[in-house]
């Protein structure tokens, strides 16, 4: 089976849980039989570090048109080339200009689209005006229709689809996300990370890794510490991250009295985000809306750090079967400091670092999700 997939970006040139799903799926696919070529924004450096499966149609930072202009000219090229089984789509913005009736470079090609989340509805609780949100709705609507069959990562996003934009259910499959869990096995202690990091050893540390814009509820995150202080002065949380949003939490965090007790530690690289994992107590993610899976989640349990989230989209059904005492009750301000309150003063069992490795291993292994994918891959060719 041969395949074209298109992206965003090209993890780690781009950061973020979309990059990050579509890497595995270029690297792990082929493990299992499945040919890919692929197609991304990003710098020159793609082909090389990619060694020569994925493509930069054109720079990240890019207009939109040289990016749809991009995009069209490397996918006409790629079927001149070669004969593809199926295209799979990550991201309707760069697979629209391809559907659309003046130009489908695609033709009879069955289209899959992996749904990593609602664009529009993501823009719209991230304050898009109502006009650019209404334009990716209908930019994604189109992309859809044309789509044979979908992927989400959890039965929430499952029913999202079905709901927000009137796919079958029986078009729409869940393969939720993995890693390898090789690669989060680490020889050290906390307290050997904490030393390596150059962290403080006797405080309480609490890491929540996440993109900086409102839906993360990063906000509510950092005014729940200033509750937990008072019972707990010692704790710190550190955010690693980047995004829109920093000056203004960094301003919250000063407004409250915080800078001893939260820090912004920026982007994290990925070479450093294990050590950095397994040196805090605990991580945690509390998003307010629009949480397909939460990859996450997983690094963090890979890494042998258990993680506390918010009850929020396709969460509950990675950590419940775990335990759930990582679930907190909700997504307040209120809830999230009770919930870290309580897992500081031993209320809450959290699960060793090794249930939480193992956990993964069973349920996440990347190769696994891959065999999964292209089932559905086979099954849509099928039809």
């Amino acid at each position: 089976m041969k395949v074209l997939q298109i992206g965003t970006g090209w993890f780690p040139e781009q950061a973020g849980g979309l990059p990050r799903v579509y890497y595995d799926c270029v690297q792990s696919l082929p493990q299992v039989g499945v040919e890919v070529d692929g197609l991304v924004t990003g710098s020159e450096q793609v082909v090389q570090s990619s060694m020569g499966a994925v493509q930069a149609f054109a720079p990240t930072e890019s207009s939109l048109w040289q990016r749809w202009k991009g995009v069209r000219s490397l996918v006409r090229k790629a079927f001149a080339q070669t004969n593809y089984d199926l295209v799979a789509s990550h991201f309707a913005l760069y697979t629209f200009p391809n559907i659309v009736p003046i130009s489908n470079q695609i033709g009879h090609c069955p289209l899959v689209t992996h749904f990593h989340g609602p664009w529009a509805l993501e823009s719209n609780a991230e304050g898009a005006k109502k006009i650019a949100a209404g334009a990716k709705w209908w930019l994604e609507k189109i992309t859809y229709n044309r789509s044979k069959g979908f992927i989400v990562l959890s039965e929430s996003f499952r029913q999202v689809l079905h709901q927000n934009y009137g796919v079958p259910m029986e078009q729409i499959y869940i393969v939720p996300g993995g890693i390898n869990p090789q690669h989060y096995e680490l020889d050290l202690s906390r307290s050997q990370a904490r030393e390596r990091l150059g962290w403080q050893q006797d405080r309480p540390i609490i890491l929540s890794v996440r993109r900086l814009v409102h839906r993360m509820g990063l906000e509510r995150l950092i005014a729940a510490i200033a509750q937990v202080k008072q019972k707990y002065p010692e704790v710190l949380l550190l955010i690693a991250g980047k995004g829109p949003i920093y000056e203004e939490l960094q301003s919250q965090i000063e407004a409250l009295g915080l800078d001893n007790h939260v820090k912004l530690l920026g982007f994290v690289p990925d070479r450093d985000l294990v050590t950095t994992y397994r040196a805090a107590n605990f991580s945690i993610v509390p998003s307010i809306a629009w949480e397909g899976f939460g990859l996450i989640l997983i690094e963090s349990l890979a890494a042998g750090t258990p993680v506390l989230s918010t009850p929020m989209g396709g969460m509950p059904e990675v950590l419940s079967p775990l335990s759930m005492d990582l679930l907190l009750e909700g997504s307040s301000t209120t809830q999230i400091a009770q919930g870290i309150i309580e897992v500081l003063a031993g209320q809450r069992q959290l699960p060793s670092a090794e249930t939480c490795r193992a956990y993964v291993r069973e349920n996440y292994d990347l190769q696994a999700i891959a065999t999964k994918i292209k089932a559905v891959y086979q099954q849509v060719l099928a039809q």
